[in-house]
């Protein structure tokens, strides 16, 4: 492989190319317009993008709401899953929440979607309830979970 992946700041340019990767992950997937709003008007919204080759191959979002953070979305790109990616901008939005002073981070995932609560476990979420019939596309539930950040 030999490719360095770069996190950083999501930009409004990057947005092209963050909708290929929205429409490859998700079956209900954000407009454009949604992550517009979310970049230049929600003063809590803070977006990541993780980047091989100068390719955006995956994104996640995190609001920060005084002392509590919760991470709207998190994507890799299906050609670029299983190499650790998604944890890194898992990584990303933990240290982010914890500068800007979350105590604790908060999310939800597919009850289905075991490869991603093992990557969160794996961070030290815990699960916390369960949201039912939380995805539009098919009515599924929701896991909720949460981890507390400590110190800076």
């Amino acid at each position: 492989m030999g490719e360095k992946t770069v996190i950083r700041f999501m930009e409004v340019d990057d947005l092209d190319q963050v909708m290929e990767v929205e429409h490859n992950a998700f079956t209900t997937p954000w407009s454009r317009g949604a992550f517009l709003n979310e970049l230049t008007t929600n003063q809590f919204a803070y977006y990541l993008v993780a980047e091989v080759d100068e390719r955006i191959v995956g994104y996640n979002g995190v609001w920060v709401i005084i002392d509590e953070a919760h991470i709207t979305n998190i994507a890799v790109h299906s050609d670029f899953r299983r190499q650790g990616i998604g944890e890194l901008l898992l990584e990303g939005a933990i240290k982010l929440a914890k500068e800007l002073g979350a105590k604790k981070l908060t999310l939800e995932v597919r009850v289905s979607n075991y490869a991603a609560q093992s990557m969160y476990k794996k961070k030290g979420f815990q699960n916390g309830g369960i949201r039912k019939n939380y995805y539009t596309d098919n009515q599924e539930d929701a896991q909720i979970m949460w981890v507390k950040l400590n110190g800076k």
